[in-house]
């Protein structure tokens, strides 16, 4: 006891810099390993909405049928349909309008979301008094659950003008009224004010909050068992499986 005290503090003792000194480094390898996880969730993240925009816009375009559409054409709606009158009217590459700027809106989301949520994770810990109760799952749900949807909710508004950009211009569709991210950006801020790049923010709100703190509680539940019954699998592995049932779980929670 009284040599962890002195690490904390920062006594001199020769045991006690190297154990302060072995913790550092170890510090340093986390935040490594975590901003490569990062990196690499952003560029796979990136990836994998550039393979399914054509489904994103088609879904865009479904939201916003009433506005292009008569009422005949609302009463059978077709995938099928729709797809191949973007292909004969706009062309193949309209699958992909706005995917520009859902790739560049998925990092600096992902990043404010992992990084928001470990410092709520750590306010929370001390703010309830739970640090010295981290073996408690009730606790570590409780505190995972609402730094998740803190976090969600700060990454969301941080970066929103973005995914508002992205809904814009792929909502378009004879009449192109946008014609790129900055000219989007410039032509909301001027015709709509400032407070036009954050319409529907609430609502999004709503929706991201309590998605992010299903996805980052049952994330967290999952590995820690994981970690506890099989200590030697490859963390990897651990982080991709219990991220991808987090995701099912955040989903089908938002679906109900």
């Amino acid at each position: 006891m009284v040599m962890q005290t002195e690490a904390r503090v920062g006594v001199s003792s020769g045991h006690g810099v190297a154990s302060s000194s072995h913790r550092l480094t170890q510090d340093q390898r986390s935040h490594i390993e975590s901003a490569s996880q990062l990196l690499a969730g952003g560029l796979a993240g990136a990836f994998s909405k550039t393979c399914t925009a054509p489904l994103s816009r088609l879904t865009i375009l479904f939201q916003v049928q009433g506005m292009h559409t008569n009422a005949a054409a609302l009463r059978k709606p077709s995938i099928l349909h729709e797809a191949s009158r973007i292909l004969n009217e706009e062309g193949l590459k309209a699958f992909w309008k706005g995917n520009l700027v859902t790739i560049a809106h998925r990092l600096p989301y992902s990043s404010v979301n992992f990084y928001a949520y470990e410092h709520y994770k750590k306010f929370m810990y001390m703010v309830t008094g739970m640090e010295n109760h981290k073996e408690s799952i009730s606790s570590n749900l409780f505190v995972h659950f609402v730094a998740g949807g803190l976090a969600g909710i700060t990454a969301a508004s941080a970066t929103y003008p973005l995914d508002l950009v992205r809904t814009r211009l792929a909502a378009q569709t004879k009449v192109i009224y946008y014609s790129g991210i900055w000219h989007t950006l410039r032509t909301i801020t001027t015709d709509e004010g400032i407070l036009g790049l954050y319409k529907g923010l609430g609502t999004t709100l709503v929706g991201v909050g309590p998605s992010i703190a299903i996805s980052f509680s049952v994330y967290e539940s999952l590995r820690s068992y994981w970690r506890s019954t099989r200590p030697h699998d490859s963390p990897i592995m651990v982080s991709l499986a219990c991220g991808s049932l987090s995701g099912i779980a955040s989903s089908t929670g938002k679906l109900s």
